[in-house]
Order: structure tokens, then C-alpha cells, then sequence
């Protein structure tokens, strides 16, 4: 089935958003891109910022999704899983994380859904962690709960500018699982022995 040209234009703003960054693709870009007049695109998107805003849409949807996390018991298993999608998400939609000030200061109505987004994970990450606390799986006091926690959210916030600039010669070699073995080495620490081996031989998968 035929894509239509509103999709289309979405689909390849994002592609070019991705691999060039937002603030150095334009509007003519994406339409030459499509080859289709600018005033095609015009007809379907007012400006750059309506494609922002809608392509916005999409991450926090998908992303609120994942970080929905419930009220049960959490396996080392499910934690894993956890990280995965998050990373997965953010590898779709990483043009608003590789210039996230920048993205964010310009398009300022943005902020407070981000800052959510942010809490959501904050809490997502407590739930899972206390769960595994409870289970006798991870032991740490309140204190380094918390921190840890709050390392968690660090990590998958800012873990596609680290890569970016870690890779600036070759940003086609940026690989986020190992964003994903990062943060679980951060909670490994933590973990009974059985759990501890366990996680640690989902993180070769990464490496």
C-alpha cells in the first residue's frame, strides 16, 4: 500500500533529523529529499516546527509506553527488557536527544513534556529497582537507591550525546545497546550473586 505524501514527509524528516541533526535540515531539504515541491510540503506542514512538534508526538507516546511500568513483581529478566525498549525508543527518535538543549530550548513548549518524560523514567526506574529490592534480589539502603535511580534516568537521557561525541569522526558507528550494557553495569553492583550472573550474561549480548 502506497505511503501517503503526510507520512511520507514525516517518515523522511525523521530519517534526515536522525543522521543530520534538526537544526541542519530544512524544510527544502526534506522536500528535495521526497522530490516534491516545497509547496507540497507547505500544504501538509506550515513549517519545520509542525513537523518537530508531530514527530515529538510519536517518541512520547511510544516512550510513555514503556515507562508504564506496573505495580508488580519484576524479574532481572523484565529490568532487561525494560532498558531495552527505552533505548530502542530513543534510537528511533534520537534527533531530540543528540542536541537535547538546543532541541529543547527552541522549541520551548516542549520542555514540560520532556521534564514528564523525565519523572516518568524517575519513577519507572524506582519501580523497577524496589521491586527487585523487595524480592531480597538488590540490596541498598534508600539512600543508594535513589542515586542509583537518578544514575539510571543520567544514563538514558544523555547516553546518545556521549556516544555522538565519542564516535564524531564515524557517527554511523553509534551503537546505543551499549547504553543499554552501561546502565545495567550500574545496577549489577547491587544484585545477589545468582541475579548478578545472570544480568551479567545478558550484558555480553552487548558488548
Amino acid at each position: 500500500m502506497k505511503m501517503k505524501t503526510r507520512d511520507r514527509i514525516l517518515h523522511t524528516s525523521l530519517e534526515l533529523f536522525n543522521r543530520f541533526g534538526e537544526p541542519n535540515v530544512t524544510t527544502l531539504q526534506i522536500a528535495d529529499e521526497l522530490d516534491i515541491s516545497p509547496g507540497n510540503l507547505y500544504y501538509h506542514f506550515k513549517s519545520k516546527s509542525d513537523i518537530v512538534h508531530e514527530l515529538f508526538g510519536w517518541y512520547e507516546s511510544q516512550i510513555n509506553e514503556f515507562l508504564d511500568v506496573p505495580q508488580v513483581t519484576i524479574s532481572i529478566e523484565d529490568q532487561w527488557l525494560f532498558l531495552h525498549l527505552i533505548f530502542e525508543a530513543i534510537a528511533r527518535y534520537r534527533f531530540v536527544y543528540q542536541d537535547l538543549v538546543n532541541v529543547l530550548s527552541r522549541y520551548q513548549d516542549l520542555q514540560p513534556h520532556f521534564r514528564r518524560i523525565l519523572e516518568r523514567k524517575r519513577k519507572a526506574s524506582r519501580t523497577i529497582c524496589g521491586s527487585l529490592r523487595e524480592q531480597a534480589i538488590l540490596h541498598a539502603t534508600d539512600e543508594e537507591l535513589g542515586a542509583l535511580c537518578e544514575q539510571i534516568v543520567l544514563t538514558t537521557t544523555y547516553w546518545v550525546s556521549f556516544e555522538m561525541l565519542t564516535h564524531l569522526e564515524n557517527k554511523d558507528n553509534i551503537d546505543l545497546g551499549r547504553g543499554v550494557y552501561q546502565v545495567m553495569s550500574l545496577v549489577a553492583p547491587y544484585l545477589i550473586e545468582e541475579a548478578r550472573t545472570q544480568l551479567q550474561s545478558m550484558m555480553q549480548d552487548y558488548l
